[in-house]
């Protein structure tokens, strides 16, 4: 149905850890290295042609300034730009600053960089959680259930299922705007790494529509920003949804909802990316 995932996911490399070329996980790919205080250092990269990810460094960035925080605060948000291109067969080095710890939230400033050259920074704030009633205005799309669906690769994610339902734009976008997605690697009970496997999910895939006259269509990102609305377990399925909303001028904007199995939000996603 959807060739181009198949032709992308041909392309994916293997996950390998720099040392001995062992094929690893994804929990191995979100593990970094202290080089020293505030500063970190990828553990494994992806042997693969195509640039790094972007959904890859926006994880690890996560990671390194989860690293910083105190462990009774969860990551709630993070907006970061794409820079330059990464290599994916290069480790990254990440820099944090600790801008603030108050006393509900932690704000933390990362910066990613390889060759010497900046290629991602990132805002990410940190919450101490407290109880309290949770609202939820739009349901989740009425789709057939993960286990209903036969499996379909999603290219560039390691250790990921996905399942694809019918589609809202099936008649425009080469690509799945809806899908069901899970990781295989076993991530534990450890919430910060489950938030950065979700952000590590969430820039896969586009909301972007292709113009209808074929001229433009969406390219290389620009920037990402994603909510975590409740803690949730990206070992068990999850359904992302990408809202189309306006493209025009060499730039494409748009944005997602995530939610878990039994219907509920789990995060918010918005990117805007080139069009061309």
């Amino acid at each position: 149905m959807y060739a181009s995932i198949h032709e992308a996911g041909a392309r994916r490399g293997r996950a390998t850890a720099c040392d001995d070329d062992r094929v690893t996980d994804l929990r191995a790919l979100l593990d970094l290295e202290t080089i020293d205080r505030n500063l970190y250092r990828a553990v494994a990269v992806v042997d693969e042609e195509d640039p790094l990810y972007g959904g890859q460094v926006a994880a690890q960035a996560l990671r390194a300034a989860g690293l910083t925080v105190p462990s009774d605060r969860v990551a709630h948000s993070l907006h970061g730009y794409f820079l330059r291109a990464g290599e994916a067969t290069r480790r990254t080095v990440f820099r944090v600053s600790r801008d603030r710890d108050g006393g509900s939230f932690s704000a933390r400033r990362v910066v990613a960089v390889q060759n010497g050259e900046v290629i991602l920074n990132m805002v990410c704030s940190f919450h101490r959680p407290q109880g309290g009633p949770a609202e939820q205005v739009q349901p989740m799309p009425d789709v057939a259930a993960a286990e209903q669906l036969p499996d379909a690769e999603l290219p560039r994610l390691v250790s990921f299922a996905g399942r694809v339902p019918e589609q809202p734009f099936a008649h425009r976008a080469p690509w799945p705007t809806r899908f069901w997605a899970r990781a295989t690697a076993d991530l534990g009970d450890d919430p910060l790494l489950h938030a950065c496997a979700l952000t590590y999910l969430s820039d896969i895939f586009t909301g972007v529509l292709p113009a209808r006259d074929g001229s433009a269509s969406s390219r290389a990102s620009i920037d990402h920003s994603l909510w975590l609305h409740r803690p949730v377990d990206v070992n068990d399925w999850l359904l992302t949804d990408h809202h189309p909303q306006i493209a025009g001028g060499g730039r494409a904007w748009y944005t997602g909802t995530i939610y878990t199995r039994d219907g509920r939000v789990a995060a918010s996603l918005a990117q805007e990316t080139l069009y061309r």
